[in-house]
């Protein structure tokens, strides 16, 4: 199987670096990832700019079939990479990650790595987000063996999925356990800082991590009490029920 890796971390980054290394053992791997990090760049592309892209050696040493880094966000190296560097064969699966940090809940709005995962999806990939939460006993090697393992499973569907994947900081019990879930709501505390300095006035942002109520269905709580989340996603942000209401009146 054909596989593109892109990430939000940069193409530096260990958990990219962990995956290719233990995809690249049983498929094709092929790297396009952003030269430096893109944390919270969602799904925002760049117009109108120039977007440099260069070959990264220490990943085609590595084993891999290409490495490109490319000086944009996540989806721009998806959507770079397979509207105008790819062969005829397009990758089978779109990998994006390991991410540095959980993407949970309504953070997958403002996530790049998820961002890189649904432009893989548009084009009608199979895409898969992968984020290991912050400090974990968890190895970025011992998440990208997880996920091989699980792969085949995660593929086994009828339509092209796009999943968020998301890494305890514990798992339960010492054994890995997989567990769909739906997205939760996640909010920040103390979310921005003002700054004055020199007479001007600035804001950044930050905050603590602020969860209210989540039911255990939801990727926060199952992430929170040491199961591996996994979580379909979907892009049509329709109000089927309000159409359908004006449709028939």
């Amino acid at each position: 199987m054909k596989i593109l890796l892109v990430n939000d971390d940069g193409i530096q980054s260990i958990g990219i670096q962990a995956l290719a290394h233990e995809l690249s053992l049983k498929h094709d791997i092929v790297v396009a990832a952003p030269a430096m990090e893109q944390s919270g760049m969602a799904h925002a592309i760049t117009v109108h700019k120039r977007i440099e892209v260069e070959t990264y050696p220490p990943l085609l040493e590595a084993g891999c079939m290409e490495a490109w880094r490319i000086h944009g966000t996540p989806a721009d190296c998806v959507k770079i990479y397979l509207e105008a560097m790819s062969a005829q064969q397009k990758p089978d699966l779109v990998v994006s990650g390991i991410n540095k940090g959980a993407n949970l809940g309504t953070d997958v709005l403002y996530s790049g790595t998820v961002g890189g995962a649904i432009e893989g999806h548009l084009h009608g990939i199979p895409s898969i987000a992968v984020s290991l939460d912050i400090d974990s006993e968890i190895s970025y090697e011992n998440v990208a063996r997880l996920f091989m393992q699980r792969l085949p499973m995660l593929l086994n569907e009828a339509k092209p999925v796009l999943l968020n994947i998301n890494f305890p900081t514990k798992v339960k019990d010492n054994i890995p356990s997989f567990v769909y879930t739906k997205v939760g709501h996640r909010d920040y505390a103390n979310a921005f800082k003002r700054i004055e300095e020199n007479g001007r006035c600035f804001y950044m942002m930050g905050g603590e991590i602020y969860d209210g109520e989540n039911s255990d269905i939801t990727d926060i709580y199952a992430v929170q009490h040491g199961y591996i989340a996994i979580t379909p996603l979907q892009l049509d942000l329709t109000d089927h029920t309000l159409l359908d209401i004006k449709l028939n009146d």
